[in-house]
């Protein structure tokens, strides 16, 4: 391992070195030409000329093929940092890139907050087939253990005439299907984080999924953890970095899923709209994510494919959390299924019986938490908005919603939109 590693090495810094000379041979037979003064004839001139561009092309050519070598080398051995054997215990983050040559902001923080570097490789998969962004990553490769594959089928997408705009959501699908397939059935790992390049990560990222995977992999009712909270927005959340909710709703946006799931997932994996796909009871079949109170990632690009929907409404408010919680030293036997649900009922509707009105003007103060009542969707997506909080639902479900809940802050006060008790149900007409 140590020696393919050196051969990597030795391979990059050849291509750098031939670089180098190409400059300064140019310089060196320019200032001799220059002090000298040496009168040429036209035929010398063109000999000598022809001479300097050929030696040009054959070093760029060389280092071309040295290019060429290196990603034979990573396509032979991905992975050439981490010891041979099982992977079982690696969390790997998969990085979902196209053509943002931004991604090296995302890249810049995911190496800064990774600790320790071995537990957690980084992925990059790219798409798009974008020459700009391979050259930005291809500089993380070898400095930071970075591992570059590209989807090789960019094709076009024959797609129903009504979808041709959306044509972009469906490279989006099969480039997905693509790298998690790489990820767990030719890379073997068992579990792989997910971010877009787009995304900036929190300085607790890797502590967070590190502590909390344990809890996916030992409770049959929850299917994914998740570093996002739709409703993260300033104003919208407490102070408690620590505090962690379990939700019905599929967050997306950092997240991570085991191959237990991508076994269950891959062979029905939909064409396009991925993630409003894992959203349906189909495949959610009742079961949770973890998701934090603060984010644990935040996105900075407000152009993509979805043309910055929500953007300006919404996440361009979201609060990135800033302080390290050491989540794996605390007791997160609280989110249990169990355990969560009967803190989870009692605390929302021991709660007091609020109108918006009341919560909005800030009526009885001494109730830190309230609770708001909705009968059906009108009327959920009529609070929704007075509180600036998102109002959609997908297959039924409100975002964040959990057991058809929504709690956020306001003012200083937790507040919980609930349907009656006892709770019915979710309805999926309500999309």
């Amino acid at each position: 391992m140590l020696k393919l590693i050196s051969r990597q090495n030795r391979v990059k810094h050849l291509v750098i070195l031939l670089g180098v000379a190409i400059l300064v041979w140019n310089l060196i037979m320019y200032r001799k030409l220059s002090r000298n003064k040496i009168t040429l004839s036209t035929t010398q001139e063109k000999e000598l000329l022809f001479r300097l561009d050929d030696l040009e092309q054959k070093l760029l050519r060389q280092i071309e093929e040295n290019g060429e070598l290196l990603e034979k080398l990573q396509r032979a051995n991905p992975f050439p940092y981490l010891p041979r054997g099982s992977r079982e215990n690696y969390l790997p983050v998969l990085v979902m890139a196209c053509n943002r040559v931004s991604v090296n902001r995302a890249l810049d923080k995911l190496i800064q907050y990774r600790s320790p570097p071995a537990r957690f490789p980084i992925v990059v998969s790219q798409d798009c087939g974008h020459q700009q962004t391979a050259d930005v990553i291809n500089t993380y490769v070898v400095p930071h253990n970075i591992t570059h594959i590209k989807q090789p089928d960019l094709s076009d997408i024959q797609v129903p005439p009504a979808h041709v705009k959306l044509v972009n959501y469906y490279k989006v699908s099969r480039h997905y299907k693509w790298a998690l397939e790489q990820m767990f059935m030719v890379f073997n790992f068992s579990a792989v984080i997910i971010v877009e390049d787009d995304l900036e990560v929190a300085p607790d990222f890797y502590e967070y999924f590190s502590a909390v995977y344990p809890l996916l992999k030992n409770d049959s009712s929850l299917w994914c953890i998740s570093a996002w909270n739709d409703n993260g927005m300033g104003g919208k959340i407490s102070g408690d970095s620590a505090l962690l909710h379990r939700t019905d709703f599929f967050p997306g946006l950092g997240w991570l899923l085991d191959k237990e799931l991508w076994m269950e997932l891959r062979s029905k994996w939909p064409a396009t709209f991925w993630d409003d796909w894992m959203r349906h009871a189909d495949q959610r079949k009742g079961r949770q994510c973890i998701r934090p109170e603060i984010c644990r990632t935040k996105t900075f690009g407000e152009k993509g494919v979805s043309n910055g929907a929500f953007y300006a409404k919404y996440l361009q408010h979201i609060i990135l959390n800033s302080e390290f919680v050491p989540f794996s030293k605390l007791d997160l036997s609280y989110l249990e299924k169990d355990k969560y649900n009967a803190t989870f009922t009692s605390k929302v509707y021991s709660a007091p019986l609020f109108s918006s009105a009341d919560v909005l003007s800030g009526a009885r103060p001494n109730d830190t938490v309230v609770r708001l009542e909705y009968t059906d969707k009108n009327s959920y997506v009529n609070v929704a908005r007075q509180f600036g909080i998102m109002e959609d639902f997908k297959s039924g479900v409100p975002r964040v919603g959990y057991n058809g809940v929504v709690t956020f802050t306001f003012k200083g006060r937790r507040v919980y939109i609930a349907p009656p008790s006892p709770w019915t149900g979710y309805n999926p007409s309500w999309n």
